[in-house]
């Protein structure tokens, strides 16, 4: 590029300049253009000028790109711009004319029609290079080089770690690999980094071929689920405020989107909603943290074999109760009570008693929340659609808030002491008042509950009245307990909804996706009974991940016999055997102590200090400070020993369980219920003796009202009432959990048992038994439900010891993967990087030995027989050594000794050299695929070869002996023709002499001919030419064909109502032309039908000679001959109309051209409602889309944006084509479907001729589609279909020629029909139980495809029931014509596996063959109600016509209006039958 003066030319000023631009285009590329412009010249003006100097197509959209350091920053000049005044920027070497390697030029590229161009992620190299200078003039300190792999990096440090994760942090990069594990660094701060299109990029993918990122990691799991057939698990771990939750809800929304393939059962719909609403009622707002998990989980997602989601299971594991009723000055509540506070409506607030968030004890420690009302709002709308989602039915969701105002009030219920006699005095009544009516309890029986408590002596029964301390003590537990059994209750009922149904039946195999979000490491100022047991779940999940990641690889790699050296890791076992090491262990000594009526706080902390004074890991503490010092893999952690022995025995009191059984409520009766099976079973027989009692009181009021008409019944016997004929299914789903309702009447009760009989998908015994067996829940506890229970329950710390054992137990029987969260800094400041807290979580983590051993380690392990099955293609054929082939194969493909190592059994591969070894097997499978082609192919052409040889042999032979016996021939018939010859000239001789003699006259003979045999072949072939001529015309309208089929209609009922017995020509002819109007009807749906009467005569021919066989083929000319006089008149008819019409014709189709030209939608997207379920941004405005919201998200580039942005949209979508780039070469074949149509519902013109044809004249062909045709002719048809469509006739081709055309058309399409982002759907939908879901998913999968896609392959799956229908002549049944066409309209990406791919055949097949039989019963069944509405309708116009005979001249008035309307009811029944029809 150059700018200069214009002094030395010959303009008419110096202001105009040279301009070089360079066009980034396929045609001439790297070639300048030299401009002369002037210096106020626009954007738009140089790039118009550039245009034409090129030549190149003015109609498409180009923008002009300034580039400054070439590779690098680039600026799209806008259309004002003026490029001149851009340049006297550059530096004064640049403005000078230079290569164009220098880089600073301006390019001229395509654009979109916003001017915009779409840029992958790239890095600026100008500010680089910036900044490189001012590194190498001392201003800044070096930056470290940027890996995305900590491995990588060449010097391995805690300095260096630190570093680069901070580089990648404030370039908004959060996430960084060390092999598999993957770092998070929380930025307190929400990245449009998690739409669906993300879901997309990452599914299938390397582990490291991308960008680290949370999805790999969940993509990775599922595709090594599949893969290996083993269980896999997702470990989170990091301390309290490093985003383990978010990550975990990250990692649950990619599992299910990748799950969801094929028919979606509704688990990953539940899976979803599960989350926001364990999160309302388990998560709150911390000093570390705004949304910290009070309880841990562990989500574990069921799968079949194939990928599908078949059920799931939530285990919970230690709710912090506590937290309800006290927590520091800048923490919160639960989240659940402020949005049901702030976000409820009017109406809510007065039925459940709702109050200001200030007016509530529980509630007035936390700071104000002013500042997110608007968001807590939303949160409650969220959570709303979450129930709902969960399958929280109304009336449920009202009990839950019902009991959750309960709880808040109970903050506020009052002591003081009584004025007259002992005790407390409890109030105040509004407070009372209240919550007896939301928990429906008498006043009395709760004023008693609070205020004094019940003990069992030997002889008698003791009340006591509280102490002041004591009855706040028990008012909490009060709250703690009902909340606590809400919690329960809430994760019981999630559990049923994730349940399959179907594992009650069945034992299918299964595999498993856990992800564990369990509560980080906690040290606040006061550390209590809670952050003691979090602090031990987490030291036992450091053991874990120190045992997986460390101790178990070494020491396999010692007993394999390899080199190595040990790598040291810090070891965390003596603090775990501190907590439950047995006798002395704290658990057990703090269990031992709460078992003591008389011990105290004080004696359990000296008791601890006397047993562990010399344990390195107890730290001792002052004599007269109540607390103590536990040195854990964190650091130091001191706890208060205060209501340490109360926290672990609190169980659900005695007199509060007495107090909520006497509830109203059944649904609170339920919460508190000591086993959930039981309380069901005597609910369901509560609610049968209320009904029958409701009965038997209706019939007596009934056999009151009528005592004549009561007739006695004998009672039946029990046998009688066994018999299969008993309606009821006691073993099927009964009813909900609630199914008491004790506060409505008796009819109300029966109406509502009546109701839940007919709802499904409710909880039913077995199911609830199934659920209890499959995990623990917190149901221990309640056992003491009856006062006189004497068997105690098990502590809180032994319950959490034991629920914590079974999950680390599951966790040892799966295949881990790890996400180590990092908290960036301690005051939830976005984007702030804190040096010393990162590092402190990297040391106490190991995360320095960590990627030592990940980067000194083997990631990929195969046993001797796994390497030779995986990989037999690149090993020998006879394996006599496998360490010794295996070392060979190794050494070499070129791997360095050091990446790989043989074991005693097992081989031992770095990742990168495994993905190595995977690619070498890819291609070596290529290549030995590209030699059974080229064998298979030399082996069909010799065969062919042999074939035409011996044909040429066979025909010379016969040439041979034909022209021998022809001359043989031909030599006796000259020689009979010359005796004959000279023996006629003889005859004549005499015979002239003879008449010389007698001298008579001339004679000349007579021939007979009774009757000329050509004048009747010469009429009925001028009869022929004129209908040919007639047969010329083609059918252009959809109209036309109704029209024809009713006039054979018409035709067959005259036909079929003579009473004359039918001829066997006019049978066949009956049966051949009801056979033909199904043929037509199948043509209604053709949108621009283009079909000429002689393929309708042709094919019907066909038919015919079908049906007529050998034995009646003299009636076919008279079939046929019959037929062509009936179509002749129908055409004649239809010709006549359309010359009174011409003007109606030219406006529809007017119109119908206009209509074509309408855009289906923006910019080829195919956009859909899409509902969020975790926090995304929109793709068109950057703005959030909150979770629960409604969203459109493109099905096929992902794309996500609000409903208002829809019409704001400018890029193309990337899935799709939006114009023919492709198609500058051919016309037809190997072009863009979206390229080949007019409009988006529209089929191909070549595809929808050729498929008319076959469907014409080959349906009755034997191997339609198995046979192939001449190659040469197909590529004959091939060529002239590319010059032009309308210039080819296809009846000069054979019929196997066209089918192959077909094939060839399908298999050439650069994307099937059935488009490459569904084919692993599709595999999904295939592998399902049960017939009836594999239809559903495939069809719910056929509405993603691109409209023109689906078009095609509607009219595609249409044609092969037509043939499939004519199986008994073509021998093509559906399962045939599925293997034909599986590979053409639904094969695997050329990037696949071939391996893999290979097993997909008969899956792919299948789906094919699911569409056609499917597809041949709707047409079936469409056909059969069409015959039915057209006998009706034959026998109204019959019907018609009799009464129009009948009709007598003279009738009276009232006679003749009544006939009158009858004949008009008759014609407007045959009005809407034949629109019905």
């Amino acid at each position: 590029m150059n700018v200069t003066n214009g002094k030395a030319t010959s303009y008419r000023d110096e202001a105009v300049c040279t301009l070089q631009i360079y066009p980034r285009f396929a045609i001439k590329p790297g070639q300048g253009c030299i401009l002369r412009v002037p210096k106020e010249a626009t954007a738009t003006t140089v790039i118009k000028t550039a245009l034409a100097t090129l030549g190149m197509d003015t109609s498409k959209p180009y923008v002009l790109v300034e580039v400054q350091e070439y590779g690098g920053e680039e600026w799209v000049l806008q259309a004002s711009d003026q490029p001149v005044q851009r340049v006297l920027l550059w530096p004064r070497k640049a403005q000078d004319k230079h290569p164009q390697s220098d880089g600073y030029f301006f390019a001229l590229q395509e654009g979109s029609y916003d001017r915009s161009i779409q840029y992958d992620v790239m890095t600026s190299v100008r500010q680089e290079k910036v900044a490189q200078g001012l590194v190498n003039r001392g201003f800044v300190t070096q930056q470290p080089q940027e890996y995305d792999d900590l491995c990588n990096l060449p010097e391995l440090t805690e300095e260096s770690i630190l570093g680069t994760l901070r580089h990648r942090f404030h370039k908004q990069k959060i996430y960084t690999f060390a092999r598999n594990i993957l770092i998070a660094v929380n930025p307190f701060k929400f990245l449009p980094i998690y739409n669906p299109r993300y879901v997309k990029m990452y599914e299938n993918q390397t582990l490291g071929k991308l960008e680290p990122h949370v999805f790999a990691i969940a993509d990775a799991a599922f595709h090594t689920m599949l893969n290996k057939k083993v269980n896999q698990c997702i470990v989170i771990s990091g301390e309290s405020g490093s985003g383990k939750t978010q990550s975990a809800n990250f990692l649950i929304h990619c599992l299910t989107a990748l799950s969801q393939k094929g028919y979606s059962s509704g688990v990953e719909r539940t899976i979803l909603g599960a989350g926001p609403v364990l999160e309302a009622f388990g998560n709150a707002k911390t000093a570390y943290n705004n949304n910290s998990s009070r309880f841990g989980k562990f989500v574990q997602v069921n799968y079949l074999e194939s990928g599908v989601v078949r059920g799931a299971v939530v285990e919970k594991y230690l709710l912090e109760k506590c937290r309800l009723v006290s927590r520091g000055k800048t923490e919160r509540n639960y989240h659940v009570f402020y949005y049901l506070l702030i976000g409820a409506s009017e109406e809510e607030k007065d039925e459940f008693k709702l109050l200001c968030p200030e007016k509530y004890h529980y509630l007035r420690e936390e700071i104000p929340i002013l500042e997110d009302q608007a968001e807590m709002k939303h949160e409650f709308r969220r959570l709303h659609q979450a129930m709902e989602m969960v399958g929280f039915l109304p009336p449920t969701k009202k009990q839950i808030f019902s009991v959750l105002s309960a709880i808040l009030y109970l903050g506020n219920v009052t002591y003081e002491p009584k004025v007259v006699g002992e005790g407390l005095k409890v109030g105040p009544e509004s407070v009372l008042s209240a919550i007896s009516d939301l928990l429906k309890v008498k006043v009395e029986l709760l004023v008693e509950a609070l205020t004094t408590r019940k003990s069992m002596t030997a002889n008698d029964r003791l009340i006591l009245p509280y102490s002041f301390s004591e009855a706040i003590t028990a008012r909490d537990s009060m709250a703690q307990s009902l909340y606590s059994a809400l919690f329960d209750w809430i994760v019981l009922r999630i559990n049923h909804a994730l349940l399959n149904k179907r594992d009650l039946e069945e034992s299918v195999p299964s595999l498993s996706i856990g992800v564990l979000d369990i509560f980080g490491f906690e040290d606040f100022k006061t550390n209590s009974f809670e952050q003691f047991c979090i602090n031990y779940a987490n030291e036992q999940l450091q053991y874990y991940c120190n045992q997986r990641i460390f101790k178990l690889e070494q020491e396999e790699y010692m007993a394999e016999g390899i080199t190595w050296h040990n790598i040291d890791y810090p070891d965390n076992t003596g603090c775990i055997s501190l907590f439950c090491k047995k006798p002395t262990g704290l658990l057990y000594l703090l269990d031992e102590e709460s078992n003591f009526p008389q011990a105290t706080d004080s004696t359990l902390l000296e008791k601890f200090k006397q047993q562990h004074q010399d344990n390195p890991f107890f730290v001792q503490t002052p004599v007269g400070e109540p607390a103590f010092v536990i040195r854990h893999f964190a650091g130091k952690v001191k706890y208060q020993i205060k209501d340490f022995r109360e926290k672990n025995t609190d169980h659900m009191r005695p007199d509060i369980v007495a107090l909520l059984r006497s509830s109203e409520c059944s649904y609170l009766r339920q919460l508190i219920g000591a086993n959930p099976v039981a309380v069901f079973r005597w609910g369901i027989l509560r609610a049968t003796i209320r009904t029958l009692a409701v009965f038997n009181e209706a019939g007596r009021r009934w056999a009151e009202k009528h005592p004549n008409q009561v007739r006695r019944y004998s009672r039946r016997s029990l046998g009688e009432m066994k018999r299969p004929t008993t309606v009821v299914d006691t073993q099927g789903p009964l009813i909900d959990f609630s199914f008491d309702r004790s506060e409505e009447g008796p009819l109300e009760t029966v109406l509502n048992v009546i109701l839940l009989f007919s709802v499904q998908n409710l909880i039913d015994s077995h199911s609830l038994k199934f659920i209890m067996g499959l995990k623990q829940h917190n149901w221990a506890t309640r056992s003491l439900l009856h006062l006189h229970t004497k068997k105690k329950p098990p502590s809180i710390s032994a319950q959490f010891q034991a629920s914590l054992s079974k999950l680390l137990e599951t966790l040892r029987k799966a295949e881990p993967f790890f996400v180590r969260c990092i908290r960036s800094n301690g005051d939830k400041r976005e984007m702030h990087f804190d040096d010393a807290l990162v590092l402190q979580q990297l040391r106490y983590t190991g995360m320095l030995q960590t990627v030592r051993i990940r980067r000194s380690g083997y990631g990929a392990k195969f046993t001797f027989k796994e390497f030779t099955d995986q990989f037999r293609v690149l090993l020998p054929k006879e394996i006599s050594t496998p360490q010794q082939d295996i070392t060979n194969l190794l050494t070499k493909m070129g791997l360095p000794s050091s990446s790989f190592q043989i074991g005693r059994t097992k081989v031992f591969l770095k990742e990168s050299e495994r993905q190595i070894l995977q690619e070498a097997l890819h291609k070596e499978v290529m290549r030995s695929i590209i030699i059974l082609q080229r064998w298979f192919r030399a082996c069909l052409m010799r065969k062919q070869y042999l074939r035409e040889r011996e044909g040429i042999i066979t025909i010379q032979r016969s040439w041979r002996y034909l022209r021998q016996s022809y001359r043989s021939r031909a030599a006796i018939v000259i020689q009979a023709a010359w005796r004959r010859s000279k023996e006629r000239t003889e005859y004549l001789k005499k015979r002239e002499k003879l008449k010389a003699q007698i001298g008579s006259h001339s004679y000349s003979p007579r021939v007979k001919n009774c009757r000329n045999p050509t004048i009747k072949i010469s009429r009925a072939t001028r009869v022929q030419e004129k209908w040919n001529a007639s047969l010329d015309r083609e059918i252009t309208d959809s109209n036309e064909l109704r029209q024809l089929d009713e006039f054979l209609g018409n035709q067959m009922n005259d036909l079929s109502t003579r009473t004359k017995e039918l001829s066997e020509t006019e049978k066949i002819f009956f049966l051949a032309t009801t056979q033909f109007r199904d043929t037509i009807k199948t043509m209604y749906s053709i949108s621009n039908p283009n079909i000429g009467y002689k393929d309708l005569m042709s094919g019907y021919q066909t038919r015919v000679s079908s049906l007529a066989g050998l034995q009646k083929a003299l009636e076919v000319p008279l079939v046929i001959n019959l037929f062509q006089s009936v179509l002749d008149g129908f055409i004649r008819g239809e010709l006549k109309r359309l010359e009174t019409e011409p003007c109606k014709v030219k406006e529809r189709n007017r119109r119908k051209s206009k209509r074509d030209k309408c855009p289906d939608g923006p910019l080829g997207h195919l956009f859909s409602t899409y509902q969020v379920t975790i926090m995304q941004s929109c793709d068109q405005c950057s703005s959030y889309i909150w979770g629960m919201e409604k969203a459109f998200m493109c099905s096929s580039c992902k794309m996500v944006c609000h409903k208002k942005c829809l019409s704001k949209i400018t890029v193309n979508c990337t899935g799709q084509c939006d114009r023919k780039k492709e198609g500058e070469q051919t016309l037809h074949f190997s072009v863009p479907l979206c390229a080949l149509v007019r409009t988006a519902e529209s089929v191909p013109f070549v595809m929808e001729k050729m498929l008319v044809h076959v469907e014409m004249n080959g349906l009755y062909t034997e191997g339609i589609y198995r046979k192939c045709g001449s190659a040469c002719r197909a590529k004959e048809l091939r060529h002239i279909l590319e010059k032009g469509e309308s210039a080819v006739s296809l009846d000069n081709y054979p019929i196997h020629t066209i089918t192959g055309l077909v094939k060839l058309w399908l298999r050439e399409l650069p994307e099937p029909l059935i488009t490459y982002s569904l084919y692993n759907d599709f595999l999904y939908a295939a592998d399902l139980p049960e017939a009836s879901e594999r239809v559903r998913a495939i069809y719910r999968k056929l509405d993603e495809l691109p409209p023109s896609n689906f078009s095609t392959l509607e009219r595609l799956i249409f044609h092969l029931v037509k043939v499939a229908k004519e199986e008994t002549h073509n021998r093509m049944s559906a399962n045939a014509l599925a293997i034909v066409f599986a590979p053409c309209i639904l094969r695997c990406p050329d990037s696949s596996d071939p391996l893999l791919s290979m097993k997909d055949i008969n899956k792919t097949t299948l789906c094919v063959e699911i569409l056609i039989n499917e597809q041949t019963r709707c047409y079936n069944q469409k056909m059969e109600e069409i015959q039915q509405l057209e006998n009706v309708e034959a026998m109204a116009i019959n019907q018609l016509k009799l009464r129009r005979q009948n009709t007598r001249p003279k009738l009276d008035s009232d006679v003749a209006s009544m006939e009158r309307e009858i004949e008009k009811n008759l014609l407007e029944r045959i009005r809407s039958i034949k629109k019905e029809k």
